[in-house]
């Protein structure tokens, strides 16, 4: 019966993602707006969340309106950057010239000089963030010249799901890695060098350092300075903005040196530079995060469960 279920599943999709194929961008984009609008009315779990954390940040940071305009704004961006996401998958990279612009790609042709690792392979670790369409940040390391471009992800717990998404992804010319299944492999990826390897390190984790993060404790990844340093890489950041409708630019920051002189660099400050770039790319356009994502709440159970103790 599942196996059924998860085929049907899949043949939806697959008429979805067709339909979806047949519309130009822009009005696939303002199509995704008004879904996004549906959704904030609709989805009261991920609304209150975006409410919450907004009401938290627009005070902090001293910034006009309300939390939820804020948040309704913000769905429609989602909804853009979602439905947008299935279409530009498909599409060749002449066809998204006309999208897209980048900036910073001259990064990669820079002298490391002293933040050189000791046996650098020529590998680069880009930590990136849900930003924008962040499906677009594949396309970029897929045409840079002389590397080749790699991403992990989680894979979905249903097969046909996770079957569409591999199969959409597949078009980028980029190696994608399920954290859970793809570990051997990953590692095989890295050692053979001349890589560009994505990593997403913008969400709340368990495993991560407890540091500030737009000004409020938080669990934060160190996936990229970890692998960078592990694997003898070098490291630096991209964002995703999306700068009209249908319209994206994808910008590489300066380097984070991951090595010093040949030695590591602490895990810590390499992180906390990470956060920085972040930091900078949430409050350049706050509604192209990913507000939905409760970014605080690991540390906001523990300070639950520290005040429960306190009072008794």
């Amino acid at each position: 019966m599942k196996s059924l279920l998860n085929h049907v599943i899949y043949f939806i999709g697959r008429l979805m993602i067709g339909l979806v194929n047949l519309f130009p961008l822009p009005w696939i984009a303002a199509v995704g707006r008004l879904l996004g609008r549906l959704a904030y009315l609709l989805d009261r779990r991920h609304r209150r969340v975006a409410i919450g954390q907004l009401t938290w940040f627009l005070d902090r940071y001293q910034l006009p309106g309300k939390a939820e305009q804020w948040a309704s704004r913000h769905f429609q961006r989602l909804g853009e950057n979602y439905l947008a996401a299935i279409k530009t998958a498909q599409m060749s990279h002449q066809a998204m010239e006309s999208h897209m612009d980048y900036a910073g790609f001259e990064v990669f042709e820079s002298d490391p000089g002293e933040h050189r690792p000791p046996d650098w392979n020529r590998g680069w670790v880009v930590a990136i963030g849900h930003f924008g369409n962040f499906e677009l940040y594949v396309r970029t390391m897929s045409q840079i010249q002389g590397y080749r471009g790699g991403a992990t992800y989680r894979g979905l717990n249903q097969p046909g799901p996770d079957r569409l998404l591999r199969e959409l992804r597949q078009r980028s010319g980029v190696q994608f890695f399920d954290r859970r299944r793809d570990v051997e492999s990953l590692k095989q990826f890295m050692r053979e060098g001349s890589t560009i390897m994505g990593l997403l390190a913008d969400q709340s984790t368990g495993a991560g350092l407890e540091m500030d993060f737009l000004g409020k404790p938080c669990k934060c990844s160190t996936a990229p300075a970890l692998i960078a340093q592990r694997y003898q890489c070098r490291l630096v950041t991209a964002i995703c903005y999306r700068v009209a409708p249908a319209r994206w630019r994808i910008e590489y920051g300066e380097e984070i040196p991951v090595f010093l002189q040949g030695e590591r660099r602490s895990v810590e400050a390499v992180t906390a530079e990470v956060n920085q770039a972040l930091e900078k790319a949430v409050l350049k356009d706050p509604l192209n995060w990913f507000w939905v994502h409760d970014r605080w709440k690991a540390f906001s159970r523990k300070k639950a469960r520290s005040m429960r103790r306190s009072a008794g």
